[in-house]
């Protein structure tokens, strides 16, 4: 079966757009990338990134996380009011909530500090998401 990927992010949906570039670089269509924009600009940027399906606010986020294999998307997903308030707290409490295995990127605009994770860039990040972590994942279960 394939994994359902739900990339969410907010504001101008750049962090969602990148990584949705590289999991189509890396996977192609072997798996669904759904993309949750907190805000109809970021889902529009994350569909531009070629994103299978793509549904913004809050009620597409509280309905969807519970179905997703696997959630990305920046730290502040699971901080409610983060993204200067775009992140409800049904929001954030759908995604922690979700049976889906969960990677943060340490990325926050907000006064949180996750300590002893690197400074790294977005695409470095990124790229250690996917070699590091998800693609084991996908792997293990045989759809790459």
């Amino acid at each position: 079966m394939m994994k359902k990927v739900c990339v969410i992010d907010g504001q101008g949906g750049g962090i969602g757009s990148t990584i949705i570039k590289k999991l189509k670089d890396v996977f192609g269509e072997a798996i669904e990338i759904m993309a949750l924009g907190t805000n109809a600009i970021a889902t529009a940027q994350m569909l531009k990134a070629k994103a299978n399906r793509g549904a913004s606010g809050e009620n597409a986020i509280v309905r969807m996380a519970p179905e997703a294999d696997v959630i990305l998307g920046p730290l502040g997903i699971v901080l409610a009011h983060s993204m200067m308030g775009e992140v409800t707290a049904a929001m954030s409490e759908a995604v922690t909530s979700s049976p889906a295995v969960k990677f943060l990127l340490p990325l926050t605009q907000e006064n949180v500090f996750v300590v002893g994770v690197c400074d790294d860039p977005l695409p470095h990040l990124v790229e250690i998401l996917i070699e590091q972590h998800l693609r084991p994942l996908i792997e293990k279960d045989g759809h790459s």
